[in-house]
């Protein structure tokens, strides 16, 4: 294998120390409680300074301690890692656990990631709507005076909503307006395809249905294995369209079989971009209702949902996969969407990128790279295929 990383010497960085579970405090034993019934689960690094935590399994931990003196990658490391060895190394360095020399001086984080060029250099996030939307979101962020990392995930996952006006407000005031703005209240149009081909579900901030082709399963969101990802199909025409467009879209995701749908269930719902969204049991289903879609919906024009998958080039129509349950779990138990995970993931990188001594990269561009080393393609905003391979 060629990369610089491979080629140069790492050490531990010293503004970590590596704590053994047992000997975290209560709280903190608390917290993790979870991860520490993995097998493989040995416990934190805590942060000098700050005092915050990472959870590290037991490999993680005897490459912390191997490196504590300086030295190329470990034999046995690039053995048992193989291929994927500069991807998880460069995940290490970007977040500051690992250091690489760098003309006589040890670098992590943004100034590493700029310095090593090749495979781990930045991109650019991609061409077409959705990309582009994505960058502005990021470069969005980036500009925002905020330091809770909750506070920031939220509002890129909330970007490209349009505003709720007093028009929309008169518009759509309640869940019966919604239903029979879209056409699916008694006597709508389309009431009588929902009737037969769904049955309702009873979720909060949305109008939400399964299909009658597959029962009340214990997975009905999925579609599929209980432990397994998602897959779901973003619809997201600009709200003035929504009216007219929906008995079609209606109409693709009957033909298309999808497991289940939701669409907003008030004016707020309705102009946040990822306002109807379908889920599928595998990917050859999803792409088929994609296709469905986007045939039915030829001209209609699109709002966009960024940090997902594009289909078509014209942001109409896009995917993502939610993680499985197991990646859920060890990021604390609450179900995560796509974006959501995402979402999280960028807005730490931006504000670590902002607290960096040396930046090297702009945040924003920090963030796009540390999400590709986690397995996104942030050329297309697809999940990698081997990201949630385990599950």
């Amino acid at each position: 294998m060629s990369h610089p990383l491979l080629g140069r010497d790492l050490r531990s960085s010293p503004c970590y120390e590596l704590v053994l579970y047992d000997r975290l405090p209560d709280a903190a034993r608390s917290a993790l409680a979870e991860l520490a019934h993995d097998p493989g689960f040995y416990g934190v690094l805590r942060h000098r300074d700050t005092a915050a935590l990472k959870s590290v399994d037991r490999d993680t931990a005897l490459l912390f301690y191997t490196l504590r003196e300086p030295g190329p990658l470990p034999g046995y490391v690039r053995a048992q890692l193989g291929a994927t060895a500069p991807r998880l190394i460069s995940r290490l360095v970007a977040d500051g656990v690992l250091e690489i020399e760098q003309d006589g001086v040890f670098v992590s984080g943004p100034a590493a990631l700029a310095r090593l060029g090749g495979e781990a250099g930045p991109g650019n996030g991609g061409e077409g709507r959705i990309a582009a939307l994505s960058v502005d979101a990021l470069r969005y962020g980036q500009s925002l005076p905020l330091d809770d990392p909750s506070l920031l995930a939220w509002r890129l996952y909330s970007y490209n909503r349009q505003p709720l006006t007093p028009a929309w407000r008169h518009r759509l005031p309640t869940a019966a307006a919604v239903e029979s703005w879209l056409g699916i209240d008694r006597g709508g149009a389309s009431r009588k395809l929902l009737d037969s081909a769904w049955l309702p579900l009873a979720t909060e901030g949305w109008l939400t249905w399964q299909s009658r082709s597959r029962g009340r399963s214990r997975n009905a969101e999925a579609g599929g294995r209980a432990d397994g990802p998602t897959w779901k199909l973003y619809v997201s025409p600009r709200p003035e369209a929504l009216a007219e467009s929906f008995a079609a879209v209606l109409a693709a995701l009957t033909a298309a079989r999808a497991a289940q749908f939701k669409v907003g269930r008030d004016a707020a719902g309705l102009l946040r971009p990822d306002k109807i969204v379908s889920y599928f049991p595998s990917w050859e289903r999803l792409a088929a209702a994609a296709g469905a879609v986007l045939e039915r919906l030829d001209g209609v024009p699109a709002q966009g949902v960024p940090f997902t998958a594009e289909v078509g080039g014209a942001g109409l129509v896009s995917w993502g996969v939610d993680p499985p349950a197991a990646e859920r779990s060890a990021l604390g138990g609450s179900r995560e969407s796509w974006r959501v995970w995402v979402a999280q993931r960028l807005a730490w990188s931006l504000l670590a990128a902002r607290r960096a001594e040396e930046r090297g990269l702009e945040p924003w561009r920090f963030a796009l790279e540390r999400v590709r080393l986690e397995g996104v393609d942030t050329e297309t905003w697809a999940p990698g295929a081997a990201l949630w391979k385990s599950a």
